[in-house]
């Protein structure tokens, strides 16, 4: 019997054994995140690990819930100790399910905490972990650098007057690169109640009255070059349905005032609109030579009464099913035959999609980029070993796996890197498997080298950071 997450942790191989050796040696380029710029630059010490650990973490949140805790342990008024114990209590029953190892991969490597975390040990660990973070070292400035990042690609709205960001570039004391990546969601959304409510932040942080469709193009393209002076190299697009609806701009002038009225747009009225300003937007991702992630296929707020108490990101989003093939490679070809379809990286939610997405790939490959439309790493509630697995295997079945740019966090604590070190025990498990089935020679030169560029070169070199 294997000890516990060992140091041969999911590598069953010498070959993946030496392979993660050189994988973990790259330094982390997290190109797609959700950590709060303002946190990273005001660099205040949490007050205890529950802070740390447990506060808007939706992942730990919804599994609480599913062992049965009150909602007043997760998210209610309880005390932060009260809601550490809880999820220590919790812990072990997270048989197979990638919290059980995060948790202790990260107990690990930023406390020194080698036994597991359970309600016997709760206390132990709590007293513990808070006398570390009292003495330093936790802030997360600190956290960062100790995880060995390179860049950390944040997740930013148009209307976000990158403040923080602007601080950040101008502080030569944090080597750490921090780039704002453009998330027009929101702008994307004319059906949502809160597109007009978006709007006039959008209005007032650009200083203009937006009143036609024409403008609203005029405000994004500023807010981009806003974006390009802060560095943004990566951009991010979220779709439940692939939007393809062809209109003209008289058409979308026409639902733009639709909805500027506050009147109800039909499904292809929205699509329409939708299609034509991500493909306005694609355009410009072109001419900057940005990377643009498109995430396909999460089904968000499914729990009305919850999400009237606590709102969106907060543990009550699934898997959708819709088909995908035909609308997303008409939307990339569009792009594609005006000679202006960006670099993409294609994420699925929904694993059945892995050979649709890993197929489409292989449609739109130019010399412009190594693996120029890529498919993205397994997300959300892939990133487990079996999805992780599923979706390298799809990647190198039908792809160019040496060409992948790997792993993300996607994740708004700064505890999460160790997923990264997740991510590259898997790839490297799944090679080493390859080498000593015969599937592939054992040629140690170059699969390191592939394995280095995985983990971190690809991506720096797909995202223009060289």
């Amino acid at each position: 019997m294997k000890k516990f997450m060992d140091a041969d942790f999911l590598l069953s191989t010498e070959t993946a054994k030496k392979l993660f050796a050189a994988a973990n040696e790259e330094p982390i380029f997290d190109w797609h995140c959700h950590l709060p710029p303002k946190d990273i630059y005001e660099n205040k010490t949490p007050r205890d690990i529950a802070e740390l650990w447990l506060s808007g973490d939706h992942y730990k949140w919804r599994g609480m819930r599913g062992v049965g805790i009150d909602e007043e342990f997760i998210t209610g008024s309880k005390t932060p100790y009260e809601k550490f114990k809880a999820w220590a209590s919790a812990m072990p029953n997270f048989i197979g399910n990638p919290l059980y190892h995060w948790t202790h991969l990260e107990l690990q490597r930023y406390f020194g905490i080698y036994e597991t975390l359970n309600e016997n040990t709760a206390d132990m660990i709590w007293e513990k972990a808070n006398k570390m973070i009292a003495e330093g070292g936790f802030t997360p400035r600190e956290l960062i650098e100790k995880s060995n990042v390179y860049c950390v690609c944040t997740t930013d709205d148009p209307a976000d007057t990158l403040e923080y960001h602007k601080l950040l570039k101008e502080d030569s004391s944090f080597k750490c690169k921090v780039l704002p990546a453009f998330r027009p969601d929101k702008a994307l959304s004319i059906e949502a109640p809160a597109f007009l409510p978006w709007l006039y932040s959008l209005e007032k942080v650009s200083g203009k009255k937006i009143s036609s469709y024409s403008t609203l193009k005029e405000v994004l393209l500023e807010r981009i070059e806003l974006f390009a002076e802060m560095g943004c190299r990566a951009t991010d697009h979220a779709f439940t349905p692939v939007p393809y609806v062809r209109m003209d701009d008289s058409e979308i002038e026409k639902v733009f005032e639709k909805a500027l009225k506050g009147e109800e747009l039909s499904v292809y009225e929205a699509e329409g609109y939708r299609t034509e300003l991500f493909r306005f937007l694609a355009k410009e991702y072109y001419r900057r030579g940005w990377g643009m992630e498109i995430h396909i296929g999460p089904m968000r707020n499914n729990n009305t009464r919850m999400f009237n108490k606590l709102g969106p990101d907060s543990g009550f989003d699934s898997i959708a099913d819709n088909e995908v093939a035909f609308k997303l490679s008409r939307l990339l070809d569009s792009l594609d035959c005006e000679g202006c379809l960006p670099k993409t990286v294609l994420f699925t939610l929904n694993p059945k999609d892995n050979y649709v997405l890993g197929t489409m790939l292989g449609n739109f490959q130019s010399s412009e980029a190594a693996s120029k439309i890529q498919f993205g790493t397994a997300w959300w509630f892939n990133d487990n070993i079996d999805g992780m697995r599923e979706q390298i295997k799809a990647l190198g079945n039908l792809g160019v796996l040496s060409k992948f740019i790997g792993m993300v966090t996607d994740s708004r604590s700064f505890l999460s890197y160790p997923r990264h070190e997740y991510f590259r025990r898997i790839v490297c498990e799944f090679i080493g498997n390859l080498v000593e089935n015969g599937e592939y020679p054992d040629d140690t030169e170059f699969l390191s080298g592939a394995v280095r560029d995985i983990a971190f070169r690809n991506a720096k070199t797909y995202f223009g950071l060289e």
